[in-house]
């Protein structure tokens, strides 16, 4: 059998040859010495060597010693074929050979590069002198050689004859052991070639799957974990002793058991890189997964086991983080630039491909190749950032089309040329996405039929990435989003996942609408369960509410409240949601009730709230506000519109954003037009020091009034033209942020505890505008809409057409809009509805027909959106009991069964 080239046999990666290693065997110390032009990479290429079996074709003798450094044999040689297993009879015949033969020949066969050295000697001649002859060839001592012929070492003192060679025979020859720090692992190593071996000239071994992953499982187990040099002697042995190339030579064997084992092999060896060995150890793994990918992307194409070698060599790489860079000191700079250009190239060239597909509706790109693209440019962006030396963006002036082989020179030029390539394809990518969206609607036929839509978020997130490196290819980038705006927003509400990393999406909210932003703003709450089990239960007296309420939520571990919230009322029956958005409105109400001192109104918008400066008269008002903070997320994870909304000023602080004069319009209009007055005076005036002002503030707090320095030394600086400004910058900053900042803190602190990832917590607030927030928080500020709310309703035991229920809705209409809210609230536990009105309810609203006496007012099932009333014999009737409850009912008992 042919045998391929293995840089693992005659040296690492990287040109870094192996034979310094002190875990090596003794032969690497010693180079080849018969071809003066030889470079010094093929030093050390006889570990081991697998020499060609016996050629019972050819019958007349080379007459001259010689080395090939072809990877075929001599020409007028022809191989034999090496899956045909030997017999006794095959014994008998060679031995024939050799007594009637008093001169034979030898080939050495060399894995690496093909060599092969030829061998002259008589029958007669002792193995020893085999091994001098051998020493003069290649300067190997003779006490470092070992003879294997038929499975079995020759020995010294016996003749070829007695070893009944024959003529054209072919002998393995390998080293012997050197005193090592890892003479076991060396056995193992040797015991798995030797049944690769057998495997590969055509030998059956019983179970030999097994034994081949035994012997991998015990060089895991014996794997050094504590000694991260001795974990690199003991994995580089792998490699030096050819192990790879044993492998990928199994897998390409003609016969399918052959093959099939060696797949499993090598799986079971890629899993175990990463299960058997702590993670500080993976590093390690990357050079010998590395040599698997390249010596089956030369023999295979598109073949799945080489795919799963590129994928987990990505896991790989990905797992040393951004900062890691491709000289990859962790595994002493065996892995180079060069050896990922052909894996980026190969993934870009199918997302390329698959992206032109898809355009055309005929296939898309897949989630491994995106997934492998996405780790194997980490390293590389990490490599670019650190040869530029983080001067970025990049200045790239090149034009060249064929990235497909890049010089290791310039892996700034080719990244480039990816990024716009693929975005170019992107692009159009996104306007097929539209014209499918307004063809057929947003339905779900839509997203169905065209699966890899899916992968589109993820490459535009590599894009975005690689666009921070380039001058112009950033702003570039998000114009094709800007003009994709629509396909862009319903990819998002699609396909954008809890785990993934959507932050990029937010940083220009220009390309993304309401629903979108929505859409990622509310993965960063963990997902509400319904396990019962795993509820965080409260049981509240309502006249207790806020009190109450605050020992539940205040007091509990963060990670008890994630899963969702149980909630019943004290002396009452009713359970479920429509409780729980009860408890929700109410309790809202109380912490935002003046009266509580936790928050004040502000007075051109009593539906807007600020923290209240004079919060401290409650010795745990700090508490309070990192209850409120928690309550508010809470109402957010759960989608329940609360009806109150936060001030500009208060908004802003919870994103990190600085306040300026147009922020506290809402918060302060006396304040806000005193500095605007000031800002606008003639210079003259203000100079003259008439409003006789300083750097100072007068607070008035529980009935007492103070002075408060904006600077140091701010009661003798006098405010003038040219410093009042900065006078009105620090008179803001005074009252709104420094007055205030624990209070706002808390409340961040509350707020951060029921995020998924509490470090959200700014950037939660950053990446929504304040309407936005509004309209998750308080709702829809429209009036309700009689003919939507009809729209979402439908009927258990009565028709639409049935008299109560034309009577229902005529009544409906006639009342005021407070009528209509109260009946809401009643029949849903809802004040405020959704943005989008009903349709952004969990579910339809229904009416069901109840048994009971016409006299009975109607009762309600608030988890599941039921009203429930008996068929009332006229149209008075029905609207003197429907006025009962939306003028009468008091808020008691909403949602019993």
């Amino acid at each position: 059998m042919s045998l391929f080239h293995s840089s693992a046999v005659d040296q690492l990666p990287n040109g870094h040859d192996h034979q310094r290693l002190s875990s090596k065997r003794k032969f690497d110390d010693y180079a080849f010495s018969f071809d003066d032009d030889q470079n010094d990479d093929d030093e050390g290429s006889l570990v081991p060597l697998r020499m060609r079996k016996d050629d019972h074709t050819h019958q007349a003798p080379l007459p001259i010693t010689a080395v090939h450094h072809s990877s075929e044999p001599p020409a007028s040689y022809s191989s034999v074929d090496d899956s045909r297993p030997s017999s006794s009879s095959d014994a008998a015949s060679s031995s024939s050979a050799a007594s009637s033969s008093s001169r034979l020949q030898f080939f050495v066969r060399m894995i690496s590069e093909g060599k092969t050295i030829v061998v002259q000697a008589n029958s007669e001649d002792t193995v020893k002198s085999l091994h001098e002859r051998i020493q003069v060839m290649t300067g190997i001592p003779v006490i470092e050689q070992r003879l294997i012929y038929g499975g079995k070492q020759l020995q010294w003192e016996q003749s070829l004859a007695d070893c009944a060679i024959q003529n054209d025979a072919g002998l393995q020859l390998v080293g012997r052991m050197r005193s090592t720090d890892n003479p076991h692992t060396w056995q193992v190593m040797d015991d798995m070639i030797t049944l690769i071996c057998r495997l590969c000239r055509g030998e059956v071994v019983p179970s030999s799957t097994k034994r081949i992953k035994d012997c991998l499982i015990n060089f895991f187990t014996i794997t050094p974990k504590d000694n991260e040099d001795s974990a690199l002697a003991h994995l580089q042995i792998f490699m030096a002793s050819s192990a790879p190339a044993a492998l990928v030579m199994l897998y390409m064997s003609p016969i399918n058991s052959n093959k099939q084992c060696a797949d499993a092999s090598i799986r079971h060896f890629l899993t175990s890189c990463r299960s058997a060995l702590s993670k500080h150890l993976h590093s390690y793994c990357a050079p010998i997964v590395l040599e698997f990918c390249k010596l089956l992307r030369t023999i295979v194409n598109e073949d799945n086991l080489y795919e799963s070698c590129r994928s987990a060599l990505g896991a790989l790489l990905e797992s040393f983080g951004t900062s890691w860079c491709l000289m990859l000191p962790e595994a002493k700079g065996l892995i180079a630039l060069q050896d990922i250009f052909p894996f980026v190239s190969e993934l870009a060239g199918n997302l390329s491909r698959d992206l032109e597909s898809s355009v055309h509706s005929i296939g898309g790109p897949l989630s491994s190749d995106v997934r492998d693209f996405t780790a194997f440019l980490n390293p590389l962006k990490s490599t670019i950032l650190q040869r530029v030396g983080y001067q970025i963006p990049i200045s790239v002036e090149w034009q060249k089309e064929d990235h497909s082989n890049p010089p290791s020179g310039e892996p700034v030029e080719f990244l480039h040329a990816i990024f716009s390539d693929l975005l170019a394809k992107m692009e159009r990518c996104l306007i097929r996405v539209g014209e499918s969206l307004a063809a057929r609607g947003s339905s779900e036929d839509v997203f169905l039929h065209t699966e890899w839509w899916s992968q589109y978020l993820a490459i535009l997130k590599e894009l975005n990435a690689i666009s921070k490196l380039y001058v112009g290819a950033d702003e570039k980038f998000w114009m094709v989003l800007r003009n994709c705006k629509s396909s862009l927003c319903a990819l998002i509400i699609r396909f954008a996942k809890r785990n993934d990393d959507n932050r990029w999406l937010l940083e220009h909210k220009d390309v993304t609408d309401f629903e979108s932003r929505r859409h990622l703003a509310m993965m960063m709450f963990p997902e509400v369960k319904e396990d019962y089990e795993e509820l965080h239960e409260m049981l509240i007296d309502r006249s207790q509410i806020l009190s109450e309420s605050f020992e539940y939520i205040a007091r509990a571990d963060p990670e008890s409240l994630h899963a969702g919230l149980f909630m019943e009322f004290k002396n009452e029956e009713a359970t479920g949601p429509g409780v729980l958005r009860e408890w929700f409105f109410l309790v809202c109400q109380a912490i935002f009730n003046p009266e509580n001192a936790l928050f004040v109104p502000c007075s051109n918008d009593r539906r807007r709230f600020f923290p209240n400066l004079a919060s401290r008269v409650d010795p745990l008002h700090l508490e309070y506000f990192r209850f409120a903070g928690r309550v508010i997320a809470l109402a957010l994870m759960h989608k329940v519109q609360v009806g109150v909304v936060f001030d500009r000023v208060f908004f802003r602080q919870l994103a990190g954003l600085h306040i300026s004069l147009e922020d506290i319009r809402e918060a302060d209009p006396c304040l806000y037009s005193s500095c605007k007055k000031i800002l606008e005076m003639d210079a003259e005036f203000i100079d003259s020091d008439v409003l006789g002002l300083t750097f100072v503030r007068e607070v008035e707090e529980l009935g007492s009034r103070r002075f408060v320095e904006l600077c140091d030394g701010g009661k003798n600086t006098v405010v003038n033209s040219k410093n009042r400004q900065e006078y009105v910058n620090l008179l803001i900053r005074d009252r709104f942020v420094t007055s205030i900042s624990e209070q706002v803190d808390h409340f961040s602190q509350g707020f951060g505890h029921i995020l998924s990832n509490s470090r959200l917590q700014k950037f939660f607030f950053q990446s929504l505008e304040l309407e936005d927030f509004d309209w998750m928080l308080y709702g829809s500020e429209s009036p309700i809409c009689v003919e939507d709310w009809k729209a979402h309703t439908e009927y258990n035991g009565y028709t639409e057409n049935d008299p109560q229920i034309t009577w229902f809705w005529e009544i409906i209409r006639e009342m005021s809009a407070e009528e209509r809210n109260t009946l809401l609230f009643f029949w849903t536990s809802l004040k405020h509805l959704p943005i989008e009105g009903f349709r952004g309810l969990a579910s339809p609203l229904y009416i069901y027909k109840s048994s009971e006496h016409h006299g009975r007012l109607p009762s309600s099932h608030t988890c599941f959106y039921r009203l429930c009333f008996p068929p009332y014999p006229s149209k008075a009737e029905m609207q003197k009991r429907l006025i009962v409850i939306t003028q009468e009912h008091v808020g008691c008992s909403f949602g019993t069964w």
